[in-house]
């Protein structure tokens, strides 16, 4: 049974304030929780229906309490739409330092807003390798329910570090890495000289790449345009953040 209190918490978990506050965040979809189960992250409480307690039986023993709950009791606590067998009240896990270098190609995302761009993003990274995954501070928080719905179960694979860019800058600059930023007027990725390791800027959905980034990009790279009209005026963010890492990966595959 899940009782009215913890509701009430699950509903304010929905809040980046209430995550900090509890220290903890909420994880839904059974995928979601499978994959959350599986990994290092810590799981506070489950709530599952009969039927997924006994299909997943070594899984759910990682959780440190297990409730059994019916699908109505699930759907009344649920912040989807269309709720499935679980749902799992996390810890938040402790901030990780830096790395102290940059040996492969990954992002760094300026102001990044939309969750759902955010949990796509990490999806994409996980699909092409891409370990670790740099924010700016007020880019989408990776514990929003939404970030974690769009990512599937990649932001248990993918480690996410909020920064400042003039700290990253520092970390590519001292192990060589060219940075690079997305600007409608850089030039042709398809026709660019790509590193193996790189880092590459995107920015906000509405306003781009802020000043501070830009002054340390050391090349400006775009995806050109192939239809013959001026719409739409720009990509969406994830999905040229999907080209931009299947552009350099293509790169030292063949």
């Amino acid at each position: 049974m899940i009782s009215k209190n913890t509701i009430k918490l699950i509903k304010s978990l929905a809040l980046k304030k209430y995550r900090q506050k509890h220290r903890l965040f909420l994880v839904e979809g059974d995928k979601n929780v499978l994959e959350v189960l599986d990994s290092s992250l810590k799981v506070e409480s489950l709530y599952a229906t009969s039927g997924f307690l006994q299909e997943y039986e070594s899984s759910v023993k990682k959780a440190k309490k297990v409730y059994e709950a019916t699908a109505e009791e699930i759907k009344k606590t649920s912040l989807l739409k269309s709720p499935q067998n679980s749902l799992a009240i996390c810890f938040l896990p402790e901030t990780k330092d830096l790395p102290a270098k940059l040996d492969s190609f990954t992002l760094y995302l300026d102001g990044i807003q939309d969750p759902g761009n955010l949990g796509t993003i990490i999806r994409t990274c996980d699909w092409f390798g891409v370990h670790n995954l740099y924010c700016s501070e007020d880019t989408a928080d990776v514990f929003n329910p939404k970030v974690i719905q769009a990512a599937m179960g990649s932001f248990t694979r993918v480690q996410i570090h909020y920064t400042d860019f003039i700290e990253v800058e520092k970390i590519a600059n001292a192990s060589s890495v060219k940075i690079f930023g997305t600007f409608m007027n850089g030039s042709n990725i398809y026709n660019s000289r790509l590193p193996e390791n790189a880092l590459v800027v995107l920015g906000n959905e509405g306003k781009g790449i802020r000043k501070e980034a830009e002054n340390g990009i050391d090349q400006k790279i775009s995806i050109p345009r192939f239809g013959n009209n001026n719409k739409p005026e720009s990509l969406n963010v994830a999905v040229s953040a999907a080209i931009i890492c299947s552009e350099f990966k293509r790169s030292f595959s063949e």
